[in-house]
């Protein structure tokens, strides 16, 4: 006998689209396919009858979050503006149903949600690669993983996107065995299904169409100190080759210098800091490696063409 699963989506003000339908179509296409009703799903919001997307679509609901259904899994999707959809009435059936043990995921931006309220602490999780700079300085006792979605620990998280359509296609993997999954995986025409393990973006090999591993490692280790940065020497130093060699190979399969390289580097993490956060211009600036506002400011304003203070009042 086939005992049907039931997904329960809760539907957060500026949900994505995008992988709204990769969460619910690949269990539509599992009872297609098999014949079977394997799952069943039901949608939720805050007024208990629409939900908005990011795109204006509307969503018709069953429930509401006040009166959920009973379900095997919950998962919380949001999108845009999640910092200001956290609702109390969210918030409350959140906690509630993890009283009563209920298994609860987020998919897309909604790893901030379950973080905000303190249930990844100490946990792995995914999250879409745009909110990573500030989910880092929200959270900083999560751990935050590049992968596309992490189905290990008591709350499952998906990046958004098709890594929703990852995630699932795991899941029915999971619970009905690889025939399957491929066969649905095969029926939306999605042929570079990902393992929880890839990671999000392209990688850097691929993005700049090289293969130079001292190049990749010293991007590596410029990322790993944007907040305490080093020089070129010391970087050169690490990889075991000459600072002239190191300046070589950016210049030639990058057309810059390591230094300039760096400082694109946390600039650009600068910038995501104050357009995702509330944190402060000298925070800011000290999370990224400078030890003077003023010259944060007067470096900021020369690569972006707006003040740190302006770039919050700008849509970018």
């Amino acid at each position: 006998m086939t005992i049907t699963q039931h997904f329960a989506f809760a539907l957060v003000q500026d949900f994505s689209h995008l992988a709204f339908s990769c969460a619910v179509e690949p269990l539509r296409i599992a009872n297609l396919i098999s014949g079977q009703e394997l799952y069943k799903w039901s949608f939720l919001s805050e007024n208990g009858e629409t939900a908005t997307c990011s795109n204006g679509s509307v969503t018709l609901v069953h429930h509401s979050f006040a009166q959920p259904p009973k379900y095997d899994h919950l998962f919380v999707l949001s999108g845009i503006y999640m910092r200001d959809r956290i609702t109390p009435s969210l918030t409350a059936m959140l906690r509630r149903e993890k009283r009563h043990g209920g298994t609860i995921g987020a998919l897309c931006s909604a790893a901030w949600i379950l973080a905000d309220i303190g249930f990844l602490d100490g946990q792995d999780a995914a999250i879409h690669w745009d909110y990573h700079d500030s989910f880092m300085e929200k959270f900083p006792d999560v751990n935050l993983v590049r992968n596309v979605f992490v189905a290990t620990g008591p709350h499952v998280t998906a990046s958004g996107g098709t890594a929703t359509a990852d995630l699932m296609l795991h899941i029915i993997e999971r619970d009905h065995g690889q025939d399957l999954a491929t066969a649905v995986a095969d029926q939306m025409v999605y042929t570079a299904v990902r393992a929880a393990s890839a990671e999000q973006r392209v990688s850097l090999q691929s993005r700049n169409g090289m293969r130079n591993a001292h190049l990749a490692k010293a991007i590596g280790i410029m990322q790993n100190t944007i907040a305490d940065p080093i020089s070129p020497t010391q970087i050169a130093e690490h990889l075991g080759i000459s600072s002239r060699q190191l300046e070589r190979l950016f210049g030639k399969l990058l057309n810059t210098s390591p230094k300039k390289y760096h400082m694109e580097l946390r600039l650009e993490r600068a910038r995501h800091l104050l357009i995702q956060t509330e944190s402060s211009i000298s925070d800011v600036a000290f999370a990224c490696g400078f030890e003077s506002t003023g010259h944060f400011a007067r470096v900021y304003k020369s690569a972006f063409g707006v003040s740190p203070s302006a770039q919050r009042n700008r849509i970018d």
